[in-house]
């Protein structure tokens, strides 16, 4: 962790950039080299604890940051480092816990400061609002505001390093609007994070010499975003000054910076399984990138041995700091015993990967819409991919394993629709692109879809009547309107069933042990040309 005294001269910082920077040195020495070091993570997800294979965790990238600071401060310069957001969400140990041990590892490790990731907003924001206090760093996000337009959060802060002058301005993407949970958001405006930059950045020029964007926003090449709100290649095209962007939210690993109108953007993948280290001087006015790599953090890889896979370090071993060891322990070891029951064994893996399950259907997007239909005895399901997080491998599966498939706690839901409702409903989803979080999976439907385009429906063989009625299974979340689908809660025909998706899946899967999973054969039902 930094010195007292260095922290105490971020948190001034943070508090003056408000209101006034008259506190700061006139200039930098126009004479002297600064070298500045900065380290990035992104999309955490409640990767606190290493995983079977000893890969990432927030102990061994203690000690690897701690090894970085000592060397860096060696040599005379100087580290801030920051996080692209998204720390909650994605392992049970963590969500069951409102991810303490990973808001408390963090300020452990000393984060100077982090960009507000959507998944901030899967909570309710007395939640966020409680996870700040366990931090001595600041959440970042210029574009959020509440519905009377005041921000919610501070839009940047500024380090003063020895005479230099760093200012850190916070992004959130605008596709929160439609990914947060609407029951949790409703209140709040997530505003066009570019506009907001183009406002902020010239100002910050003046203030600092270095600018830089710590934003949970995505990295899409070339710009090509789809679907999705416009990312950091759009924010570096459209708004002139930014030395660097420290990204997230597409969960890429960048092992080469992208540069755009003279804008660094960095992204380290994902969990923490790499730490980004980007050396630069400053002289002159003038920024350079001397060095910058992404370090695993003991990342392996299998390899064959003969007829046997083992696997291998990528990098060099990392050991665990045993302090921050022993301080997550009691939060790994909380619920364990609930976490680790068998819920039902299985034959073959069950595909939930973000890479398949965003691009097509799945057998594990079927089961998991056939768990809900089941439930609520219903006609059809849908299910949006982005609420599925984890694939299952085969044997046996515990409540852990169905609590990272569906870690967001929505409750499952039903809606009687007329079979011109249904099928207007359909036609949307229908047109739902690939490789976003809307891309529909089904279960009790058989659908043709060309070119985004519904051509043909049937329930149990038979077309879809328009005069018929039919009921729909659903998750809580997609039906107030969640990654834009058609808003239903409000249909008079709705039913909130109180059940968590997650218990849901749970109960359907043990109930149905053994699985097979050939009977989930979706790609044969969801036929798209």
């Amino acid at each position: 962790m930094k010195s007292r005294l260095y922290r105490l001269g971020v948190l001034a910082a943070a508090a003056v950039v408000v209101s006034s920077c008259a506190w700061l040195p006139a200039s930098y020495d126009d004479e002297k080299t600064y070298k500045v070091t900065l380290l990035h993570t992104n999309d955490h997800h409640g990767r606190f604890w290493p995983n079977r294979h000893g890969e990432y965790g927030l102990a061994a990238r203690k000690t690897l940051i701690d090894q970085i600071r000592q060397e860096v401060a060696a040599e005379g310069g100087h580290v801030l480092l920051l996080s692209g957001g998204d720390i909650n969400t994605g392992v049970p140990e963590s969500d069951l816990q409102d991810a303490e041990p990973d808001f408390k590892g963090m300020e452990r490790l000393g984060y100077d400061a982090m960009a507000l990731g959507n998944h901030e907003f899967d909570n309710p924001l007395a939640v966020l609002r409680k996870q700040q206090t366990w931090v001595d760093f600041p959440f970042l996000s210029a574009n959020i505001y509440d519905q009377q337009g005041k921000r919610l959060f501070p839009a940047h802060t500024t380090f003063n390093l020895n005479g230099l002058k760093v200012a850190v301005l916070g992004l959130t993407t605008e596709d929160t609007a439609k990914l947060g949970n609407p029951e949790y958001i409703s209140e709040v405006d997530f505003r066009n994070p570019i506009t907001e930059a183009s406002q902020l950045v010239p100002q910050l020029k003046q203030q600092a010499q270095v600018v830089i964007a710590v934003t949970h926003m995505g990295h899409y090449p070339n710009a090509k975003h789809g679907i999705n709100a416009p990312g950091d290649v759009s924010l570096a095209r459209q708004v002139n000054g930014l030395d660097v962007i420290v990204g997230g939210h597409s969960q890429d690993p960048l092992f080469k910076p992208d540069k755009q109108n003279g804008t660094l953007i960095l992204q380290a993948y994902e969990w923490g399984k790499y730490v980004g280290r980007a050396d630069f001087e400053f002289t002159g006015g003038e920024l350079t990138l001397t060095n910058y790599q992404l370090i695993p953090v003991n990342l392996t890889k299998k390899v064959k041995q003969g007829n046997k896979e083992e696997r291998v370090l990528i990098g060099k071993a990392i050991a665990e700091d045993r302090e921050l060891k022993a301080f997550l322990t009691p939060y790994q070891e909380k619920g364990q015993v609930e976490l680790g029951k068998e819920v039902a064994k299985l034959d073959g893996k069950l595909e939930g990967d973000r890479h398949v399950v965003r691009f097509q259907p799945t057998n594990l997007g079927e089961l998991v819409a056939k768990a809900q239909q089941e439930k609520m005895q219903a006609d059809l399901a849908v299910m949006n991919s982005g609420g599925i997080r984890d694939s299952i491998e085969p044997g046996s599966v515990t409540y852990k394993d169905v609590l990272k498939v569906q870690p967001f706690g929505n409750l499952v839901a039903k809606v009687d629709l007329t079979g011109k409702e249904l099928l207007d409903y359909l036609k949307v989803l229908a047109a739902k692109p690939t490789d976003s979080g809307a891309f529909a999976q089904f279960s009790g439907v058989h659908l043709l879809i060309k070119q985004g385009k519904l051509i043909k429906a049937t329930i149990k063989g038979q077309s879809i009547d328009p005069a018929k009625t039919y009921r729909m299974a659903l998750n809580s979340y997609i039906a107030a309107g969640g990654d834009g689908y058609p808003k239903l809660d409000n249909h008079p025909n709705y039913v909130n069933s109180g059940f968590v998706d997650a218990e849901v899946l749970s109960e359907y899967m043990s109930r149905h042990s053994p699985i097979t999973v050939a009977d989930y054969q979706s790609e044969k039902k969801i036929v798209r040309k």
